[in-house]
C-alpha cells in the first residue's frame, strides 16, 4: 500500500526522515569501523575493495574493476598505483589495446588475503546483526540500488514545480 500521499510534505524536509541521510550516516559509521579493521593490513576501505574482486576475479581490467566497485578510472587509478607500490597488484597495459589495462594480484597481494581473513567476520559481529538480518539489508540494498539505477533522471526534473 503506498502511504506516500498519506505524509505531509514538511515531514519529508525532516533531516531524520531521509533515507539518504541514513545510509550516509550508516556508511560513515562503518567507514571507521572498517578504518580500524584494516590499520593492521595497511589498507584504506577503498584498497581493500579493489582486492576483494581481485581475489574473487583474478586478473581484471581497470574498467571491470571499476564496474564492479562503481568507480570512475580518476578515481580507481590513484589507488590502483599505491595498492601497486605497495606491493600487492601489478598493472599490465594490453598488448591487443594499449587503451586498456590490466591488473592482477601479486604474491605479495595473495599472501594479505589471507590476513584479510578475519576481517568480514569482525565487521558482521561489529554490526550487531546475525547472517540473517544481515543477507536481508543486503538484499534490501541491492535492491534499492536496481531501483535507483533505473531511474529516468528526466523524471526527476521540475519536482520543485510540483
Amino acid at each position: 500500500m503506498d502511504t506516500l500521499g498519506k505524509v505531509r510534505d514538511e515531514d519529508f524536509l525532516r533531516l531524520d526522515h531521509q533515507i539518504c541521510f541514513s545510509l550516509h550516516a550508516a556508511t560513515r559509521a562503518f567507514n571507521g569501523v572498517y578504518r580500524a579493521a584494516l590499520k593492521e593490513l595497511g589498507l584504506t576501505y577503498p584498497q581493500y575493495l579493489v582486492m576483494l574482486v581481485l581475489w574473487e576475479h583474478g586478473e581484471l581490467p581497470v574498467k571491470g574493476i571499476g564496474e564492479r566497485l562503481r568507480l570512475d578510472s580518476g578515481t580507481l587509478s590513484p589507488l590502483l598505483k599505491r595498492l601497486e607500490a605497495a606491493g600487492y597488484v601489478e598493472r599490465r597495459r594490453s598488448p591487443e589495446d594499449e587503451r586498456s589495462v590490466t591488473v592482477r594480484v601479486t604474491g605479495s597481494g595473495a599472501a594479505l588475503r589471507e590476513k584479510a581473513l578475519g576481517v568480514p567476520r569482525r565487521i558482521a559481529a561489529a554490526t550487531g546483526l546475525d547472517l540473517s538480518e544481515i543477507r536481508e539489508l543486503r538484499d534490501l540494498l541491492h535492491g534499492l540500488a536496481a531501483r535507483l539505477d533505473a531511474v529516468d533522471p528526466d523524471e526527476l526534473t521540475g519536482c520543485l514545480d510540483a
